[in-house]
Order: structure tokens, then C-alpha cells, then sequence
């Protein structure tokens, strides 16, 4: 497998026995008109299929914690006390929950989702288990709504393929990042219509928008791989960005 884009070509070992590649786009994908006068924009449309947002959770608590899925994350994440985490996609709080314990009471969670009702339900946990130290927030498909240099970390778990506007979603998010921060993705190592993202093209999305990859290993215990992205800029201008698509090899 490989990627193209500006002409060089980068190797990603992970992904080499896919039959896929990831490429470049030419500009000829439609771009994304933004219809608000304080929207910058148009950003390219993602070349790829984009899976349905089907569930609040990806399996069930027990069945997580009995893999030690969560201590696994963060610890490869190096989420420590003290820190202010964000959970993308937080759904019923799994995330958002066990990151309250390991970032304490000097840190901060802010656990943000784009369905209503999810958000909704996540909030009264969040009061029913009193987690002083979580906030519950409302995103947007395209943007996740955080506050500038806030972030050490942005943890993104099984949700990435359902972001039907990345190049804006991650544009949008690189501010919210301390000048240290990290985030951390993990998703399965197969198709985006399959609830998953090649990790050459999660890469690639990631680069077209001025983040660096910092690393990429297995994650079994949580259903396939953890990757950490670092905003080095610069971030480019919408109209700027080369999208990428999925290449027949």
C-alpha cells in the first residue's frame, strides 16, 4: 500500500498486505460549500465512503473492562492526572467515565457527542456518578466545538470512519490542542463502509491538514489499532487542502 499526495510517495508498513491504496485527490472532488458567512471554507468532500453512525457503544463495559481496554488506551496514550482530555464521540461514557478517574480531580474531561439524546444521557450519568471534573458538550458533525489550546489530549475511539466531513472536522479541532497535545485514534484496521479506516488513510487525512503522526501500533484489546497525531502546522487554508481517496493498487 502506499500514499501519494504532492508527488512522494510515503510507506506505511501496517497496511503494506492491503489491496488498497491511498492518493492524492487531482481536485476534481466536489468541494463543500459552507452556507455561514463566519465559516471559512469550501473544504474538499472526503473520497470515501463514510459509515453510518449506528450506536452509543461499541460493546459492552463489562465486556471491555474484562480486556482492560481503557487502561490499555490510555496508558499507550499517556494520559496521566492532571490533564485535560476531550472524548469525541463519547457516547454512553465509557471513555468519559474511566478518564475521570485517571485524570483526578486537577483534571478535566469534556465529553462531547453529535446526537442529542446520547449527550443527554451521558449528562444525567455524569450527575448521577458525580464526575465533578466532566463536562458534557453538544459537537457538530463537522465540528467538535472545542475551545482553543485546551487540550493535552483528544481521544477519538471507533468513531473516525463516521465523520462524514474530515477535512473540516480535523481543521476545526487542530486549535483546541496545547502546543504539547496529542490525539489519539483508534479505530479497526479495515474499510471505512466496514466501521473502520485504513490506517494509511487515516494517516493521510490527518497530514493534509498540517498533523504529524507521531505513532501507530496494534491494539487488539481494543479491536485493532492506536495512532497519535500532533498539530505541526501549518494548518493550510480550506481551499488548500488535497484530499485523499482509496486506490486500486
Amino acid at each position: 500500500m502506499r500514499i501519494q499526495g504532492a508527488g512522494s510517495i510515503l510507506a506505511v508498513a501496517l497496511v503494506a498486505a492491503l489491496g488498497s491504496a491511498v492518493a492524492g485527490c487531482d481536485g476534481s472532488k466536489p468541494l463543500i460549500n459552507q452556507q455561514d458567512d463566519d465559516k471559512p471554507g469550501p473544504f474538499p468532500a472526503a473520497d470515501r465512503p463514510v459509515a453510518d453512525v449506528v450506536s452509543s457503544r461499541w460493546s459492552s463495559e463489562d465486556a471491555r473492562d474484562r480486556l482492560r481496554e481503557a487502561d490499555q488506551v490510555m496508558n499507550r496514550a499517556k494520559i496521566k492526572p492532571g490533564m485535560t482530555v476531550a472524548d469525541i464521540g463519547a457516547g454512553e461514557g465509557y471513555y468519559t467515565v474511566r478518564l475521570a478517574q485517571r485524570v483526578g480531580k486537577e483534571g478535566r474531561v469534556l465529553a462531547e457527542d453529535i446526537v442529542t439524546a446520547w449527550r443527554d444521557r451521558l449528562a444525567e450519568r455524569v450527575a448521577r456518578e458525580r464526575l465533578d471534573n466532566v463536562s458534557v458538550k453538544l459537537g457538530e458533525a463537522a465540528d467538535p466545538k472545542l475551545p482553543p489550546n485546551s487540550f493535552d489530549r483528544v481521544l477519538m475511539v471507533h468513531m473516525y470512519h463516521e465523520i462524514g466531513q474530515p477535512y473540516e472536522f480535523l481543521w476545526r479541532l487542530y486549535p483546541a490542542l496545547k502546543p504539547d497535545g496529542l490525539v489519539v485514534v483508534v479505530d479497526a484496521n479495515r474499510p471505512t463502509r466496514a466501521h473502520g479506516t485504513p490506517p494509511a488513510l487515516l494517516k493521510c487525512e490527518f497530514e493534509a491538514v498540517g498533523f504529524t503522526q507521531v505513532s501507530i501500533e496494534s491494539m487488539p484489546s481494543a479491536g485493532g489499532y492506536l495512532a497519535t497525531f500532533r498539530a505541526t502546522g501549518p494548518r493550510p487554508e480550506p481551499s488548500a487542502i488535497r484530499p485523499c481517496r482509496m486506490k486500486a493498487n
